[in-house]
C-alpha cells in the first residue's frame, strides 16, 4: 500500500502514452474555446486533434513534446499557416498557462479575439510569443515583461489598446519586439539595452524618441504621432533598416544616418529641414550604396543643393522637397548605368539635370523631374512621374526666382 501511494502522484501525471495529464487537459481546453473558421477544409487545424488518439503528441498538429516520461508541451503552434487556411476563431483559454514547459507559442493569422491571457507570464521557459494578424483586444499584460528568457515578443495586427508597459526595460534576453498595426498609444518607454529589432509602426504612440538600445539593427515606428529632433539616432551605428516616416518629426537629419550599411531609410513626410550633408571623402560612411538600397526623404522641407552622399541609391525618393541648383553628375551617371533605378525629384526647385546627350536612358529607369525650375530634358524626366506629381513640367519662373532669392 505504501509503494502504491508514493507512485500515485506519477500515475496521475501520465496518461496512457506518457503525455502529462496536465499538458492533456490543457490542450483539451484550447481547443474548446477555438475553432476553425471553415471546418470542412482540408486544411482545417483541429482535424489532427482526437482526444482517443494513442499519441497525441505524435498526431496533434502544432505540438512538439519533449523526450522524457512525462512527455510535455513544448510548442504550441495555433493554426497552420498555409496561404489557403483561414485560420481559427474564438479565444485564447487561459489554460494555455498549464503548459508550464512551454518555450514557444504562436498563433497564426486568424480571427481570435479577447485579450491575451494575464496567465501566460507565469511560463517562465517562454522565448518566443508569436500572436500575430488576429483580433486581440485589451492592453498587453505586464507579466509578458516579467518573462526571463523571452528572446522573441510578436503581438502585430491586432486591435491592442492601452500603453507599452515600462516593464519592458526588465526583459533582459529579449531581442525582438513587434508591436505594430495596433491601437498602442502613449510615449515609448525606455527599451531594453540588448533590443535588435524594434516594430512600433502603425499605432497611436506620441511623444519625443527615448535614448534608444545602441545595438538596434532595425527600427521602424512609422505611422504614429512622435514628434522632436532625431538627435537620439546618432550613435545608431548598427542600423541596416530606418522607418520614421508619417510622423512630425522635426529639425535636421544626423549625418551618422547617410551611410551605405544603413541601406533602407524611411524619413518621409515628416517636418525635416536642413541640407543632406557632404561626407568627408575617406569615411567609412562614404562607401557607396548597392543593390537593393532604398532612401525616401520626400515630402519634408529639406534645403540645398544636392551632394554626391546619396549616389548609387537604388530606390531615391528626393520629391516634395526644396532643393535647389544642379543635379549632381554622380546621380546621372549611377542612372544611365542602371545602379539608381528610381529617383524622383519632382516638386523641388532643381535647375538642372545634366543628361548625356545620345546615350539612351535605360528602360528598367523611372526618372521624375517635373515641376522644378526648368523645363525636364527630353526624353526623360516626365513620363516616369506618378500620377500624384501633377501635370505641370516645371515651375512658373517667379515661383523659382521669388525661392532662390530667399534662399540667399
Amino acid at each position: 500500500m505504501r509503494v502504491f501511494l508514493l507512485l500515485l502522484p506519477l500515475v496521475l501525471l501520465l496518461s496512457a502514452e506518457g503525455i502529462s495529464v496536465v499538458d492533456l487537459s490543457a490542450l483539451r481546453e484550447i481547443k474548446n474555446s477555438l475553432t476553425d473558421i471553415t471546418s470542412s477544409s482540408p486544411n482545417a487545424f483541429f482535424t489532427s486533434w482526437d482526444f482517443n488518439a494513442p499519441d497525441p503528441c505524435s498526431s496533434f498538429a502544432g505540438i512538439t513534446c519533449s523526450m522524457f516520461i512525462p512527455k510535455r508541451v513544448t510548442t504550441l503552434t495555433l493554426g497552420t499557416g498555409l496561404s489557403d487556411s483561414p485560420g481559427l476563431a474564438g479565444i485564447l483559454s487561459p489554460a494555455i498557462s498549464n503548459l508550464s514547459e512551454l518555450t514557444q507559442l504562436l498563433l497564426f493569422t486568424g480571427i481570435v479575439t479577447g485579450p491575451i491571457p494575464d496567465q501566460i507570464g507565469t511560463l517562465k521557459k517562454l522565448s518566443v510569443i508569436s500572436l500575430t494578424n488576429n483580433r486581440l483586444t485589451g492592453s498587453i499584460p505586464t507579466s509578458i515583461f516579467t518573462l526571463p528568457n523571452l528572446h522573441t515578443l510578436d503581438l502585430s495586427h491586432n486591435q491592442l489598446s492601452g500603453t507599452i508597459p515600462r516593464s519592458i526595460s526588465q526583459l533582459s534576453s529579449v531581442k525582438v519586439v513587434v508591436l505594430g498595426s495596433n491601437k498602442i498609444s502613449g510615449e515609448i518607454p525606455i527599451l531594453p539595452m540588448e533590443l535588435l529589432h524594434l516594430d512600433l509602426s502603425n499605432n497611436e504612440l506620441s511623444g519625443m524618441l527615448q535614448r534608444m538600445p545602441l545595438t538596434l539593427r532595425y527600427l521602424s515606428v512609422s505611422g504614429n504621432r512622435l514628434w522632436g529632433p532625431l538627435s537620439v539616432l546618432e550613435s545608431l551605428s548598427e542600423l541596416v533598416y530606418l522607418d520614421l516616416s508619417m510622423n512630425r518629426f522635426s529639425g535636421t537629419i544626423p549625418s551618422s544616418l547617410f551611410r551605405s550599411t544603413l541601406s533602407s531609410m524611411y524619413l518621409q513626410r515628416n517636418n525635416l529641414t536642413g541640407r543632406v550633408p557632404q561626407q568627408p571623402l575617406f569615411s567609412p560612411a562614404a562607401t557607396a550604396y548597392g543593390p537593393g538600397s532604398t532612401v525616401d526623404l520626400s515630402h519634408n522641407s529639406l534645403t540645398g543643393e544636392l551632394t554626391n552622399t546619396l549616389a548609387g541609391v537604388e530606390t531615391l525618393f528626393l520629391n516634395n522637397n526644396r532643393f535647389t541648383g544642379a543635379v549632381p553628375k554622380d546621380y546621372v551617371e549611377s542612372v544611365y548605368s542602371g545602379n539608381t533605378r528610381t529617383l524622383y525629384l519632382q516638386h523641388n526647385y532643381i535647375a538642372e539635370f545634366p543628361v548625356k546627350e545620345g546615350l539612351p536612358m535605360p528602360d528598367s529607369v523611372a526618372l521624375c523631374l517635373s515641376y522644378n525650375c526648368m523645363v525636364p530634358p527630353v526624353p526623360v524626366g516626365f513620363m516616369a512621374c506618378p500620377a500624384s506629381a501633377g501635370e505641370q513640367i516645371s515651375r512658373p519662373v517667379n515661383q523659382c526666382s521669388v525661392f532662390n532669392t530667399s534662399m540667399a
